[in-house]
């Protein structure tokens, strides 16, 4: 049974780990929906929706509804105006809890921000390492195909190089999602 005040862990497709065939809620759909317009909403136009979570559930295997929801929301708190507490309101404080982990304190100056990814990502819970991957995996394949406007080659570079070092903090998470940021930063010519 989970903690008090929270709920059990589901899956998606599959219910609950007794079998219950409860699945996802419509009710949790349009919750997440409704959040998630809010966080796409401030996003360019080129930016793919659950591009994070899709690659978690498409090439990483992921199921589990709680690291899926906090994939979906995982730039919201950062971006927009929505609120921890919001997100504990509507999903939960599993979802609360992964969200918090990836979410940068806009307060600190971003070379800062920077540093406390790289030195925390070994201390994540799995289910913030998973997003910590799928994120990082998701940035540079855009990076790859596209440059974005006011960046220059070297500054893609230095943000490949920073990322690595984010990635060797979170080695032995997940084997799909590893090989193909290994890849990515061969083309870069940097290694793990």
């Amino acid at each position: 049974a989970p903690p008090p005040g929270e709920q059990p862990q589901r899956r998606l497709g599959g219910g609950d780990r007794d079998g219950n065939a409860e699945g996802l809620h419509l009710i949790e759909h349009l919750l997440c929906t409704r959040l998630c317009a809010r966080h796409l909403s401030c996003l360019s136009l080129t930016t793919t929706r659950g591009g994070v979570a899709r690659i978690l559930t498409h090439e990483a295997g992921v199921t589990d509804i709680v690291v899926l929801q906090a994939a979906l929301l995982h730039d919201t708190v950062e971006d927009t105006d929505t609120t921890l507490d919001e997100v504990e309101l509507h999903f939960g404080a599993q979802v609360r809890r992964l969200v918090e982990e990836v979410t940068d304190d806009k307060t600190l100056p971003q070379l800062e921000r920077k540093r406390l990814q790289v030195e925390q990502a070994p201390h994540s819970s799995p289910g913030a390492k998973l997003v910590k991957l799928a994120d990082k995996l998701y940035n540079l394949r855009d990076l790859s195909r596209c440059t974005p406007e006011g960046w220059s080659e070297h500054r893609v570079q230095e943000y490949f190089e920073w990322a690595a070092q984010v990635v060797k903090g979170l080695q032995g998470t997940n084997r799909q999602l590893e090989e193909a940021l290994k890849q990515l930063f061969k083309e870069r010519g940097l290694t793990l």
